[in-house]
This record gives C-alpha cells, sequence and structure tokens, in this order.
C-alpha cells in the first residue's frame, strides 16, 4: 500500500468534495435572490393591475360632518 498515493487521493477526493459545497452554496445564494427578485416583481405587478382595474380606489374621501 503506498501511502502517498492514498494521502494525494483523499486529499482530491475532499478537495473535489469542498467544491460541490461551495458550488452548491452558491447557487443556493442565487435562486434565493432570484425568488426574491420574482417577488418583488409580482407585487409590483399587482398594484398596478389593481390601479388598473379600479383607478378611483382610494383617489378621493368624501367626509361629512
Amino acid at each position: 500500500m503506498d501511502i502517498a498515493k492514498l494521502s494525494t487521493q483523499l486529499s482530491m477526493s475532499k478537495l473535489q468534495s469542498d467544491f460541490g459545497v461551495a458550488m452548491f452554496a452558491k447557487q443556493l445564494d442565487t435562486y434565493q435572490d432570484m425568488g426574491e427578485a420574482m417577488t418583488d416583481t409580482l407585487d409590483v405587478i399587482g398594484k398596478q393591475l389593481e390601479l388598473s382595474v379600479n383607478p378611483s380606489v382610494g383617489g378621493n374621501f368624501d367626509a361629512s360632518v
């Protein structure tokens, strides 16, 4: 059994594993950012649709005492 070869293989395996975990974490961050952006966009679209359907809602307030 060659100890140097085994050590190198274990080191490469750990490096590949660490790289995979780092890439997964980066992808997760990217997907979270995309989800937040999509939610913000849908909120804006929803507000625009509400105004286009009921443009006078909230525009005037009549009060009599």
